[in-house]
């Protein structure tokens, strides 16, 4: 009767043993669906220089799948943002992967009585020196009609032709007596690829200046920096400041979409991972700053050697980018992968291939 009962023992022992396992099976495999990375780090400690793609990278293998699995924590003090010095830790939260976050303390000691917590950054959601750099010199207006509203130069001290940094330059239209100003030159033109919509004007930094007086509807304005030199017709507007406090997460667009990469601002041909591009998405197509797309590069043009037809090959994934500004007809967007060279015309679209593409090309 023992031995019956040591053998039902084991029976039961091996049906939880096959239970556990069962269950834990089915907990990789939610894991696995939410995308995390096979060598995910249990705990991760944020260090200067991170940035939340590059913390999303760690853990997922689509860091635009971030909002998915990010739990924030209430007794936290601005809690989606993330400073050096803060440990991002993995969790099981009812068979699904989250992650959450630790404070870090931030805490130098300078005698056993005091203390004091150092000045600290919160990190940036991607390389914002690119954008920052990239923003001082590029602006979109939307509307042609709005250009014939702005101010224009209209000549330079002692009838100079073309002005520097330190030289006064007179400015014909409606501007602020206060704040920064920046000088622009026209750029390209905006069109849809395929309607030849104007979607917008790009125009370029030129350089700054400052305002000093006003006379009529003539203003005097002394040039405080230059990237070229200052010609008459240059337009004037003010400068765009812009707060990153509020960091956007990289995610996925809440519906299909579907566009294309209109063009790289500086006239470069071929793209690259860190590149700025625009694309004829924009707010009215629901595009927001944190949006991340996935790339497709165009397919070869072949001709078909039977009966000499021209063929376009089916374009293969190419990258991902993000979008850091967006206007009502355009966006610019950051190359943060990129497993081809990117080019003009390639298409963007809805990172997740599950989601239905409805009428997208």
């Amino acid at each position: 009767m023992k031995r019956l009962s040591r053998v039902r023992w084991a029976g039961a022992l091996i049906a939880l043993t096959l239970v556990m396992l069962g269950s834990a099976s089915a907990q990789a495999q939610a894991l696995s669906y939410a995308g995390l990375r096979a060598d995910a780090p249990e705990r991760y400690t944020v260090v200067r220089g991170d940035t939340l793609w590059d913390i999303s990278g760690r853990f997922l293998r689509h860091p635009w799948q971030w909002p998915e699995i990010w739990q924030v924590n209430p007794q936290i003090r601005n809690p989606h943002l993330i400073y050096p010095g803060d440990i991002i830790y993995l969790e099981d939260c009812n068979g699904r992967p989250c992650l959450r976050m630790e404070r870090g303390q931030g805490v130098v000691r300078l005698s056993p009585e005091v203390r004091r917590v150092p000045h600290r950054e919160a990190i940036a959601p991607l390389p914002l020196e690119v954008v920052e750099n990239f923003l001082r010199r590029h602006r979109v207006v939307d509307d042609a009609e709005r250009l014939d509203n702005l101010a224009y130069v209209v000549g330079g001290d002692d009838q100079r032709l073309v002005s520097g940094a330190g030289d006064a330059i007179y400015v014909r239209g409606d501007l602020p007596s206060e704040g920064r100003l920046g000088i622009y030159r026209l750029g390209d033109r905006y069109q849809d690829l395929e309607s030849g919509e104007l979607l917008g004007i790009e125009l370029i930094s030129v350089g700054r200046a400052l305002w000093l007086r006003r006379d009529g509807d003539i203003s005097r304005l002394e040039i405080t920096e230059s990237n070229f030199e200052v010609r008459n017709g240059d337009l004037i507007l003010p400068v765009e400041e812009r707060e990153w406090a509020g960091q956007f997460l990289p995610r996925a667009p809440d519906s299909a979409i579907s566009g294309h990469i209109l063009a790289v601002p500086g006239g470069v041909r071929f793209i690259g991972r860190l590149q700025v591009v625009a694309l004829d998405l924009g707010r009215r197509d629901g595009i927001q700053a944190g949006h991340v797309l996935r790339v497709e590069q165009q397919g070869e043009l072949v001709t078909d050697p039977t009966t000499n037809e021209l063929l376009q090959l089916p374009g293969e994934e190419a990258g991902l980018v993000m979008v850091f500004r967006t206007f009502e007809k355009v966006s610019y967007a950051l190359v943060m992968q990129a497993t081809r060279t990117l080019a003009v015309g390639d298409r963007v679209y809805h990172p997740d291939r599950s989601e239905l593409l409805a009428g997208a090309p």
